[in-house]
């Protein structure tokens, strides 16, 4: 009596689950009538022009963003900003104890005062014969010299006020009220939402192709949305440990939902070919199995497995091999597979 042929490799094993799995999608029953697709539910796929282009991982940065780092030692003592908070250039951010500046600027400004007077008396002694040029200049000298540790004194009192920069949103809060800032420790990152850009890195060796592009689109793989870029820069040097170069991909003015560090990819046209697509909703992933409903002329859906490419320009994606131009599918799959399992 003759033995089936055992499988002996994991590969075939893994061959065999995959066929299971996709006889199990296609709900292999028998079926009487046929299911009636509605023309909403369903798409004619055809070659079509689309974009050629290279893929590349990007950022969202903010083209203006700015740090506020404390400038003396004091501890937060009034918090007026919160992350999210839109804010205008010089709005109060918050406020540091800054009782030593202030008893400083006060010993300053008293120095000052007795420097004038002197200056002003030697400048009338002089006048008088009664003291010589040397004098005079020794008390000018000692005026300026209390001017400058006036001035000096009034603006470390100043940074006991912190203010926004910019205008725009504030990203990220780096203290907590009554914590102590100390000179250079970050205090708030503010950031304005109405110029964003991607970073992408381009690998040199298709670094001359893209330089040659002149149009561009971020996609969000997220949300799939698709944005066009309204200017490419693409930075003079390469990265001598990496061999990449940084490319700046500018985005129109105040997107929703699109803020700094978010994914995204940016994609350079290159050219245009004819591709076959297919929507993203016709598309049904189950494990290592990618397949679509094709509709035959009856409307009865028939599970059939492909083999998709990148997405493309407008949100679709190609496919590489499984369905021919001129097909049906359906943009509901897992209806399809429900009516195709249901009892007729």
């Amino acid at each position: 009596m003759k033995t089936h042929a055992s499988i002996s490799s994991s590969k075939d094993r893994a061959l065999l689950l995959q066929a299971v799995l996709f006889a199990t999608l296609a709900g292999l029953v028998p079926a009487s009538g046929s299911f009636a697709a509605e023309a909403a539910d369903s798409v004619i796929v055809q070659a079509r022009e689309v974009d050629v282009g290279f893929p590349a991982e990007a950022m969202v940065e903010a083209v203006r963003q700015a740090t506020v780092a404390a400038q003396i030692q004091g501890r937060v003592i009034e918090m007026r900003a919160e992350a999210g908070q839109r804010v205008k250039a010089g709005e109060l951010l918050m406020r540091l104890d800054a009782r030593e500046a202030a008893g400083s600027d006060q010993a300053a400004q008293a120095g000052l005062a007795q420097a004038r007077v002197a200056y002003e008396r030697a400048k009338s002694l002089h006048a008088q014969k009664f003291i010589s040029k040397a004098a005079l200049d020794q008390a000018e000298a000692a005026f300026k010299g209390a001017q400058g540790s006036a001035g000096a004194s009034g603006a470390s009192l100043s940074h006991g006020t912190v203010t926004a920069p910019i205008g725009g949103i504030v990203a990220e809060r780096q203290i907590e009220l009554g914590e102590m800032a100390t000179p250079g420790r970050p205090l708030v990152t503010v950031f304005d939402p109405k110029g964003l850009r991607v970073i992408a890195t381009i690998p040199q060796y298709k670094l001359a192709e893209v330089k040659k592009s002149t149009k561009a689109r971020i996609e969000f793989p997220e949300s799939g949305r698709w944005v066009d870029a309204l200017r490419i820069e693409i930075l003079p040097t390469v990265d001598g440990k990496s061999h990449t170069a940084t490319a700046r991909l500018y985005l129109p003015e105040n997107i929703e939902g699109v803020v700094p560090g978010m994914f995204a990819r940016a994609h350079f046209t290159l050219g245009q070919a004819k591709k076959i697509t297919v929507p993203p909703a016709a598309v049904l992933r189950r494990g290592e199995v990618t397949a679509v409903y094709v509709l035959d002329e009856k409307g009865t859906p028939r599970l059939r497995q492909v083999r998709l490419g990148e997405p493309v320009s407008g949100g679709d994606i190609e496919v590489l091999a499984g369905i021919s131009d001129g097909e049906r599918v359906s943009l509901s799959p897992v209806k399809a597979g429900m009516a195709l399992k249901a009892p007729r």
